[in-house]
């Protein structure tokens, strides 16, 4: 399939089978492999409920993203149908919060992957090798989207053939079909003070925890206007979202609660899938692990500077950041906002090593809320722009269920959400650090607007 270059100047490179890749295996992060662990010990057996509640909202965003995205597809997302649903100020804040959050996710998950090289090859020190990991993605994302593409169905791949051949392995052992397997059966969903132990509280707790863990499920509509009919590819991802989380994250979570007693300590130690597999009597358990986590945060880093990059593209289009950024080259990629993104992580890692432990803190802190907040958007702009669609007599293509009773209850959701994290004072940081980023950014769009208007008003009196 040869590509051509798209209407806003970007290369229509991705083939439908990276962008299939790309939705089903968007949603796998470490986060899984390691990170569930600490979610169990919380809540444990009924986690499953916490991802379940999770899952259901994230899968009534996408449909809700799916439905603006069919009929509207932009490398922007949900940044563009702010600016055109809730006003300039809205497009602008969320594209920017959203840039800082994959901003990040950079340097994070390039020093986690460099935590394993590290303990793998010792002698190298570890931001030897995240600098040069770095590098690496960044160089093989500035040539074509096609690399990203490439580079990516192959990471995807990969996570994807090693969460079924564990829930192949899993659900032996649970049927005492391993011969060297030291566990068995599902007692351990009830044995350990019950289903809920720590109550509804704590499955609360794991839902918010949870909620983050599906960030980058929205990277496919920002990939599709990259491919050729993005609309048909956003509709297939979309329609598909179910059966990801549903196979990926609930039968997964439920061979390690079923296999494991939530409260071995060992879970949040050293992450749920090692655990289990080292109880089933797999051999290189913790190899095995360390490899696909590797390709995890390798796969997390390539979209990261991947979407920052498109992200800051589609608001360089609109004024919104610097004009450079809208530069391609003759690949059609977007070369300027790859460096400026890149560059801007780096800033964040010398930050980390020159400023004062709290200022760091407060960098990550700022970006735990956005999540939700991009959630929060793209439901107020989903409300809005399916009542302008009606009233023009549009026809609606692919639409959000039960419109707008649904909408409206994924919009109490995240109030609450947010309400409850302010309160919770594992949270409090996190909510205030983001709303004082999100004032500022805020301040800084309406600042914009207003040049904006200023020089179309002086425009006729210079002429």
């Amino acid at each position: 399939m040869s590509s051509t270059q798209s209407s806003n100047g970007l290369e229509q490179g991705l083939k439908p089978r990276h962008v299939t890749m790309l939705s089903i295996a968007g949603v796998i992060g470490a986060g899984l492999f390691v990170g569930s662990g600490h979610a169990i010990a919380a809540a444990g057996p009924a986690v499953l409920l916490a991802y379940a509640a999770a899952g259901a909202l994230v899968v009534l965003v996408m449909r809700m993203l799916g439905e603006m995205a069919v009929a509207s597809p932009d490398t922007g997302s949900f940044s563009t149908y702010a600016d055109r649903a809730i006003g300039h100020w809205a497009g602008f804040t969320i594209g920017w919060l959203y840039w800082w959050f994959w901003v990040l996710v950079i340097p994070l998950e390039a020093n986690a992957a460099a935590t394993i090289l590290h303990a793998w090859f010792p002698d190298v020190a570890i931001w030897a090798f995240t600098l040069v990991i770095t590098l690496l993605l960044t160089v093989t994302n500035l040539f074509s989207v096609k690399n990203y593409g490439e580079f990516e169905f192959w990471f995807a791949l990969i996570k994807v053939i090693a969460i079924i051949g564990f829930i192949g392995l899993g659900l032996a052992a649970i049927f005492g079909f391993l011969p060297n397997s030291q566990v068995s059966g599902v007692s351990h969903l009830f044995d350990t003070q019950g289903f809920l132990p720590n109550g509804m509280g704590a499955v609360l707790g794991a839902i918010l925890t949870t909620m983050f863990s599906f960030m980058g499920t929205e990277i496919v509509t920002i990939a599709a206007a990259e491919s050729k009919n993005p609309g048909k590819q956003i509709s297939k991802a979309t329609n598909s979202v179910i059966w990801r989380i549903g196979l990926f994250y609930l039968v997964s979570i439920f061979i390690v609660v079923a296999l494991v007693p939530w409260n071995d300590p060992v879970l949040a130690a050293v992450g749920s899938y090692q655990t289990v597999l080292e109880r089933m009597g797999i051999p290189n358990a913790k190899l095995i692990v360390d490899i696909v986590v590797l390709v995890a945060v390798t796969s997390c880093l390539n979209s990261a500077l991947y979407t920052a990059s498109r992200m800051m593209f589609s608001l360089g289009k609109r004024g919104d950041a610097p004009a450079v950024s809208q530069r391609t080259n003759k690949s059609g990629t977007p070369y300027w906002a790859v460096i400026l993104s890149t560059g801007a992580a780096f800033v964040a890692v010398f930050a980390n090593y020159v400023a004062p432990a709290a200022v760091f803190e407060f960098l990550l802190a700022s970006s735990g809320a956005i999540a939700l907040l991009v959630y929060l958007v793209i439901a107020f702009s989903q409300l809005r722009m399916r009542k302008k669609r009606m009233e023009n007599g549009e026809k609606i293509e692919f639409r959000m269920w039960l419109f707008p009773g649904l909408t409206y209850a994924v919009i109490f959701f995240i109030i609450a959400a947010l309400t409850i994290m302010l309160f919770q004072e594992a949270h409090r940081v996190e909510i205030l650090a983001t709303g004082f980023l999100s004032l500022m950014v805020v301040a800084a769009g309406l600042f914009v607007a207003r040049r904006r208007k200023q020089q179309k008003i002086g425009a006729p009196v210079l002429g």
